[in-house]
């Protein structure tokens, strides 16, 4: 037990000593400063060639939009081309089919958000083809749009008055050559050595200790396992995900892949201090992160490290944890680990069954995405708590009696609308949703979604529509959720919970940074302290009670009672 509990710290440690010296070096990318990865710079400057594009011209918040948007929808029809006709394109050596209309529209919404559900398996759903040249392809972009959009924000924040915050392109490029394409390739290399394929055969037959034949799918999976996680992508190149001995071959693998699942988040926080030349900010957004990210990681770690109490009951010796829908070569504290670093973030790859998480378990992998803003994904990660750090200057600023002010910039109601618009929104499309799929199956139990009843099928539904919205991927996997129901519905909630949650922190920034600098004087609000980030944290964990503690009491906290 031990042993395990040291696993988890020195990820954790090794994960926070690396995001500093990667939060300086992003910084440095963005600022136009010298780095590493300089040589990229004349194949960049070729893709800018050949699309016309200026790299000179900054934009305004509303140019950065319009590009991120148009490059998006066009990124959309080029992945439902191939979605819906990759049984009979190139690279398909196993003759999977091509994908449905409403699994195609599903999976390309998915994978164009960042969110990667997946309601297929990839092993008998998708080509190669449509692995490398759709799903990685997506990986590696929309990861980099989120990056981009967090780097404009960045330069929103540099104290000065402007509209012009550099230019889209530039950011998201470098985004993809200098900072993921490199460390997704130290992963995937890794990965390789360690046992993942990386090739381009068709299935093999092999006979197992059992005597049973086989057929095990191989291609170019350890490429995918690197972008999947450093872009907190998640989705995976197998049905069970790193659960698969082949896409998480050992421990040592299950620690280099976690420790990818909030490198970039962390760094970007560490990115915004050196940028804005404010170390303080960054460590006081740090420490309110880690005091979440850490409230939901220690009772996950000691449920499933204790057991399930209704298995105890019957007498069974439990001492390994609750190791139902786990690996027992990596523990059930390493399992819980992983189930809430994926979750706070909006990777949502797995390395467990989280339909078998113990109730607390499971309800604190369900809040670290309705919070959505505990590391988040890479960029949209901080943007979602740019929107808390918004309210909580409001509101201070309400309770002592003066203007709100962040960073030298007055707060007035144009921009507390737009934050109090997104606050809402994502738990709004969370609980509707929820809402209407539970009076369909009540109305029409013939629907047949679930395999569970009562208080873990609920959770099953709220779970799906809570991953939807934070862009995560993951799920409670007793659902059913392959219809056209959950495809569409999930689809629409999808492209909602990606695009206005980036319009609207990109637009308060922008409109902020129009606004007349104002120096700090001994009289302004700080918000580098301790004090404001209890504020912060305060604030988050009011607006998440009062939204989602009812759903959540019908859901796991029933079911908790109940064992």
């Amino acid at each position: 037990m031990n042993s395990e509990l040291l696993g988890i710290v020195v990820m954790f440690v090794t994960t926070a000593v690396l995001a500093l010296p990667l939060g300086k070096y992003i910084a440095n990318v963005y600022s136009g400063s010298k780095t590493l990865f300089d040589f990229f710079a004349p194949l960049e400057n070729l893709f800018f060639k050949i699309s016309g594009i200026d790299l000179k011209r900054e934009m305004t918040w509303q140019e950065h939009l319009k590009a991120l948007l148009t490059i998006n929808l066009l990124w959309f029809f080029w992945a439902i081309l191939i979605l819906m006709n990759q049984g009979w394109l190139p690279l398909n050596p196993d003759n999977n089919p091509s994908m449905s209309p409403d699994l195609a529209f599903n999976t390309t919404i998915s994978f164009l958000v960042n969110c990667n559900l997946q309601h297929y398996s990839g092993e008998t759903g998708m080509s190669y083809l449509g692995q490398m040249g759709c799903l990685m392809f997506l990986q590696f972009v929309t990861a980099g749009t989120g990056m981009a959009a967090c780097a404009v924000v960045f330069n929103a924040m540099q104290g000065r008055t402007t509209t012009q915050l550099g230019n889209f392109y530039n950011y998201f490029l470098k985004s993809c050559t200098r900072i993921l394409l490199p460390l997704s390739f130290v992963v995937a290399v890794f990965m390789a050595f360690s046992g993942t394929p990386m090739n381009f055969e068709g299935k093999q037959q092999i006979i197992t200790l059992q005597g049973d034949t086989v057929a095990v799918s191989r291609g170019p999976a350890a490429a995918m396992v690197g972008i999947k996680q450093i872009g907190t992508n998640g989705g995976g190149y197998y049905g069970t995900n790193s659960a698969h001995p082949l896409e998480n071959p050992n421990y040592w693998t299950n620690m280099v892949e976690n420790i990818s699942i909030i490198l970039i988040p962390i760094a970007m926080i560490f990115a915004l201090g050196y940028y804005l030349k404010r170390k303080r900010l960054a460590w006081m957004i740090f420490g309110v992160m880690t005091i979440g990210f850490i409230c939901l990681l220690t009772p996950s770690v000691y449920f499933e490290m204790k057991g399930n109490p209704a298995i105890s009951h019957l007498g069974i010796d439990q001492t390994l944890g609750s190791l139902e829908g786990k690996e027992i070569r990596l523990g059930s504290a390493a399992s819980a680990f992983w189930g809430i670093a994926t979750t706070v973030t909006s990777n949502g790859s797995v390395n467990a069954m989280h339909d078998s998480f113990t109730p607390i378990t499971g309800m604190n992998a369900m809040l670290g995405m309705m919070i959505n803003a505990f590391y988040g994904g890479v960029g949209v990660g901080f943007l979602n708590f740019y929107v808390f750090i918004i309210l909580a200057v409001f509101i201070s600023g309400l309770m002592v009696g003066r203007t709100p002010e962040f960073l030298g910039k007055k707060i007035e109601a144009r921009e507390m609308k737009i934050a109090m618009i997104i606050a809402l929104l994502h738990p709004f499309l969370i609980l509707v949703g929820t809402a209407m799929a539970s009076y369909i199956i009540v109305q029409d139990p013939s629907v047949n979604w679930l395999n569970n009843p009562s208080f873990h099928g609920y959770s099953e539904m709220l779970y799906e529509y809570t991953s939807s919205a934070a862009n995560n991927g993951s799920g409670f996997e007793g659902l059913g959720d392959n219809t056209v129901w959950w495809n569409v519905s999930t689809g629409i909630v999808l492209i909602l919970s990606r695009f206005l949650p980036i319009i609207g922190p990109v637009a308060i920034a922008g409109i902020l940074a129009n606004k007349k600098f104002i120096p700090e004087s001994a009289g302004m609000l700080k918000t580098d302290t301790a004090t404001f980030g209890l504020m912060v944290f305060a604030v988050i964990l009011i607006i998440a009670a009062l939204a989602f503690f009812p759903a959540l009491t019908l859901g796991p906290i029933a079911e908790y009672f109940s064992i």
